[in-house]
C-alpha cells in the first residue's frame, strides 16, 4: 500500500538552497529512501511537495524535508544525517575497477535526470583521471582536444557533490592580432568577447535560467585573468583557460590564489601565443619550475585526442609542419 505526504512550500522558500545544487539533496532522499517527490500547485497559487511511497520512507523524508525547509543551511552531511546513513550519489556508480571515474554526471536541461560526460580519446581518459587524483593539474594540448570543456564538467561536477561553493573561470584578455582600445564600450564590455568562449562551454551544461541563477549568487563567475589579483579563494575550483598567454607574473599570481579545500585546472595551447615578441609564455615556463611539486600534475594532449570537426586536426597538422620547417630554417 502506497502512503502519501504533502508538505507545502513557503512562497519565501529558497528552493536552489533547500533542493541543493541541481537538485542534488533532492536526488539523495529518492535515491535513498526509495520515495517519488513531485511538485504540483496547490489551491490559491502556491506549490507542494507531495511525497509518496511506503510508510516509513515517505514519513522520513517527510521530515527531514520539512526540517530542510525551515533550515538556513544546507549541506548534504546534514541532508544524509536526517534520513540516516549514507546514500550513493551518481557519481559512486561510475567508478572503475581502479577506482577512478570513466565518467563525470551533471545536470542536463531536463529535470531529474543527469547526462553523462564520457572520455573519447585515450588522452582525454588519461586526462579525467588526472583530473580526480590532483589538486592542481595543468593541461596542454592542441585546439579542439576538449581541455576546458572536460574542467568545466569536472568543475561542475565537483559542485553537484559539494566538494566545492565556488566555480570561477578566467581567462588572460590579451589581443590577437587586434587592440582592445578599437573596440566600442567601456573595459568590461571589451573584454566580454574574450570571455565567450568560457559562456560557451558553460552553456554546453546548464540552461540560460541555471547559469544566470548561479552568476546572480556569484557562485559561478568568469571573469579576467586581472580581477583575480589579492583574491583568497577557499572552497572553490578554479580554470585558468588559454594560459598560454600568460606572463610568468600572472601564472604565479594565479596559482597562489588557491585557499584551502580548492582546485585549480590550467589550459593552454603552446602553439598559439599571442603575447608580444620577447615576453615568455608563463605556462611554457612552469613546465620547468613546478612540475616536481607533488599534488600538481600535468597532462599534455596530443592532435590524436582533437574530437572537433575531422578537419581541424588535419589543420593541426598543417600549421605544424609549417612551423617545424621554419624551425630547421633557424
Amino acid at each position: 500500500m502506497k502512503f502519501r505526504h504533502k508538505i507545502r512550500l513557503p512562497d519565501t522558500v529558497d528552493l536552489v538552497q533547500v533542493f541543493g545544487p541541481y537538485d542534488s539533496y533532492l536526488k539523495l532522499i529518492r535515491n535513498k529512501l526509495g520515495v517519488k517527490i513531485v511538485m504540483q500547485a496547490s489551491r490559491g497559487g502556491s506549490h507542494e511537495m507531495v511525497i509518496t511511497g511506503q510508510k516509513q520512507p515517505v514519513e522520513t523524508a517527510f521530515n527531514a524535508l520539512s526540517k530542510m525547509l525551515s533550515s538556513r543551511a544546507i549541506t548534504e552531511e546534514m541532508v544524509m544525517n536526517l534520513i540516516g546513513g549514507n546514500a550513493r550519489t551518481p557519481d559512486s556508480e561510475c567508478l572503475g575497477g581502479a577506482g577512478l571515474p570513466e565518467r563525470m554526471f551533471v545536470r542536463p536541461s531536463a529535470p531529474n535526470d543527469v547526462f553523462a560526460v564520457k572520455a573519447r580519446t585515450e588522452g582525454q581518459e588519461n586526462y579525467l583521471k588526472v583530473l580526480y587524483e590532483n589538486d592542481i593539474v595543468i593541461a596542454i594540448g592542441p585546439a579542439g582536444t576538449g581541455k576546458t570543456y572536460l574542467a568545466v564538467a569536472r568543475a561542475l561536477a565537483s559542485f553537484k557533490k559539494g566538494e566545492v561553493r565556488k566555480i570561477i573561470l578566467c581567462r588572460p584578455a590579451v589581443e590577437a592580432g587586434e587592440r582592445l582600445g578599437f573596440l566600442p564600450g567601456d573595459y568590461q564590455e571589451k573584454v566580454n568577447p574574450y570571455l565567450r568562449p568560457l559562456y560557451d562551454a558553460l552553456n554546453g551544461f546548464l540552461e540560460y535560467q541555471q547559469l544566470k541563477r548561479l552568476m546572480e549568487t556569484e557562485i559561478v563567475e568568469v571573469v579576467p585573468l586581472a580581477y583575480m589579483r589579492g583574491r583568497n579563494l577557499d572552497n572553490a575550483f578554479m580554470i585558468l583557460d588559454e594560459a598560454q598567454n600568460t606572463t610568468s607574473e600572472q601564472m604565479k599570481m594565479f596559482l597562489t590564489r588557491m585557499g584551502q579545500n580548492s582546485k585549480i585546472v590550467v589550459t593552454g595551447d603552446i602553439t598559439q601565443i599571442d603575447l608580444p615578441l620577447g615576453k615568455a609564455s608563463g605556462l611554457i615556463e612552469a613546465q620547468s619550475i613546478i612540475a616536481n611539486i607533488p599534488g600538481i600534475a600535468f597532462c599534455y594532449l596530443t592532435r590524436a585526442d582533437i574530437v572537433r570537426h575531422r578537419l581541424v586536426q588535419s589543420i593541426v597538422d598543417a600549421y605544424e609542419v609549417k612551423r617545424n620547417q621554419k624551425s630547421k630554417q633557424k
